[in-house]
């Protein structure tokens, strides 16, 4: 087991503690006891693990069928829906080293998707790019946006009463038209070599990140006391704060490095989920805030001004420096 906190964030949703799918017998925690374990976790380490949350287990597994059988498509049938493909919506399939994260190329291949929503001009909107070969993956993929947008507005409900604002500050205001971004991963067996990552050491770049693992470990967490496991729990998924949320609390609350190595001999899934603020949002610190330990990178999060989606193509653009020299010049 890992040493981050499981918190039943049911109460947040209106539901009674129970496990994923099932309605439970009526909650004895409530919603300040489930804020109070989120704002200690936040300001411990970053990263938590949720339970409780109602995902439909039959609709995590419709997806890990599907993300499985996209994966073991030949090369060429992949590419069919590469990323160049998407535009400036900046969707699709990248091969493995296809990403940089800190300039290094990870040892991964995956699928960018986002909210649905028609062809534009603007960056990281527009439509979804899915294969013929999987036609159940659409399907998948979209009610499984659609569930966990709910489950994100409840757990940033959580954050907010942690840090006695309204339960619907965020949902009221930053993420009234949240950003919403998804990723499958897909990761071979990694050589026990030290210098090779699933993907390097970085932070996230928005307010909040879910994520669904398989059943084969790998993630690592830079904890205050240092680097941790966080190995797959049965019907939880992590959560972690990104560098927005960093920001509005004055560091605070911190978005906390972690890197991704599988050691497992098996192929790892993972499906990561990005909650972040609109697109036009900006995030200044509350007003009461004052920071707290200096960030493993040296970086001022308060030195950027200006709305969230300046912030995020200028992080994604070093992902995929290529890509963004095409499309986004």
């Amino acid at each position: 087991m890992s040493e981050l906190p499981v918190i039943d964030i049911a109460p947040l949703l209106g539901r009674g503690t129970a496990g994923p799918g099932d309605e439970g017998d009526e909650s004895t925690a409530s919603k300040a006891d489930v804020a109070a374990e989120i704002g200690a976790a936040c300001q411990d380490s970053g990263f938590f693990y949720i339970s409780g949350h109602g995902v439909p287990p039959e609709l995590i597994a419709r997806l890990d069928t599907a993300a499985r059988a996209f994966f073991e498509l030949p090369l060429e049938l992949k590419n069919e829906i590469s990323m160049d493909k998407g535009g400036r919506a900046w969707r699709g399939f990248f091969p493995v080293g296809g990403e940089l994260t800190s300039g290094r190329p990870d040892l991964k291949e995956g699928v960018y998707f986002g909210a649905e929503r028609p062809p534009s001009d603007l960056p990281l909107h527009g439509p979804n790019l899915f294969p013929v070969q999987v036609p159940g993956l659409r399907a998948a993929v979209l009610e499984y946006l659609d569930t966990m947008t709910a489950v994100a507005q409840a757990v940033m409900g959580g954050i907010a009463l942690s840090l006695d604002l309204a339960e619907d500050y965020f949902h009221s205001g930053y993420t009234a038209d949240p950003t919403i971004l998804f990723r499958i991963f897909h990761y071979p067996p990694a050589k026990p070599d030290p210098g090779e990552w699933g993907v390097g050491e970085h932070t996230d770049y928005g307010l909040l990140t879910l994520l669904l693992q398989d059943s084969n470990g790998g993630l690592q967490v830079h904890t205050p006391r240092g680097w941790t496991d966080a190995p797959p729990v049965p019907g939880t998924f992590v959560c972690n704060i990104g560098d927005m949320l960093d920001k509005l609390t004055g560091g605070l609350y911190r978005s906390t490095p972690h890197r991704v190595r599988n050691l497992s001999g098996n192929e790892r899934l993972s499906f990561p989920f990005f909650f972040d603020p609109g697109w036009d949002s900006e995030v200044p610190p509350l007003p009461y805030t004052e920071g707290g330990r200096a960030r493993w990178d040296g970086q001022d999060l308060r030195a950027f001004t200006g709305p969230y989606g300046e912030y995020l193509l200028s992080k994604v653009a070093k992902v995929f420096p290529q890509l963004g020299a095409d499309v986004l010049d």
